[in-house]
């Protein structure tokens, strides 16, 4: 059985869809199987990982809406063990049409639920992956509270300068009403810091007042800021194939033998 993996801040600009690329494509390197879930209307993971929107036939939209069962919408990407369900600006307007639907099949008596619309699909898939990796909008509407009831946690990237914790407190108060409501098994997998400047003390104050504040949550590894980085997505390729001796390269490879090691994953990948 897979593990599900959101990767949440409802803070924009934090390195978030950067991290769901490379961390899964990292994962992919180190011999697990994954699927990364676009789950961002403006699908900036979906072409970062090299998938043109006009090939897509199939995306997360239509699975939620019921138009395709999930295993027709996952593409295999060319990144090594990295599979896609991708995501384009139809998912934007989502939201009202799964109130419609919950509507319609409350009219007929059937289940129906726009909150683990998400849930559903991916639990039908879960044990064909090591991880899930989704990509959850910078917002906490909708589409995030339906990976919050999906995931079995949330990875939350925060930045390295000075209004960090800003809005923290608020996903974090997000993320109990989700274990209070939708999903009581939801935990915290980790707080990455991202986009630290070299040797800044802001920097390393920010740094400091995260890990006093979640304890061994923190990752050890640290994203630095790097243009390469940036440029890497625009080219739909991860950091380690665009640029394998990058410092970002070696970054995201240090967090998924991170994560691997959390969740005690050393043996050998499913099949």
């Amino acid at each position: 059985m897979g593990k599900i993996i959101a990767i949440v801040n409802q803070k924009g600009g934090v390195g978030k869809t950067t991290t769901s690329i490379n961390l899964s494509a990292s994962l992919g390197i180190l011999k697990k199987k994954v699927l990364l879930v676009d789950l961002d209307p403006q699908g900036n993971a979906t072409t970062g990982v090299g998938l043109e929107r006009g090939d897509i036939k199939n995306s997360i939209y239509e699975v939620l809406v019921k138009k395709c069962t999930v295993n027709d919408a996952i593409v295999k990407t060319k990144s090594k063990n990295l599979s896609l369900i991708p995501a384009y600006l139809n998912l934007a307007g989502v939201d009202m049409e799964l109130v419609e639907l919950e509507r319609e099949y409350k009219e007929r008596n059937e289940p129906f639920s726009r909150i683990t619309r998400l849930k559903e699909e991916l639990y039908q898939i879960k044990d064909k992956f090591d991880f899930i990796i989704i990509d959850c909008p910078p917002s906490l509407g909708i589409l995030t509270t339906n990976a919050l009831a999906a995931a079995d946690s949330v990875l939350i990237p925060v930045q390295c300068e000075y209004f960090a914790l800003e809005g923290i407190m608020q996903l974090i108060n997000t993320i109990m009403l989700a274990q209070k409501k939708v999903n009581p098994n939801l935990d915290i997998e980790g707080v990455l810091l991202t986009m630290l400047t070299a040797n800044t003390n802001l920097g390393l104050e920010v740094i400091e007042s995260i890990r006093n504040f979640f304890k061994e949550r923190v990752y050890d590894t640290i994203i630095p800021r790097l243009i390469r980085l940036a440029e890497a997505p625009s080219h739909g390729k991860p950091i380690l194939e665009y640029e394998p001796r990058s410092r970002g390269t070696l970054a995201y490879l240090n967090l998924a033998k991170e994560v691997i090691e959390r969740n005690g994953t050393k043996e050998e990948s499913v099949r």
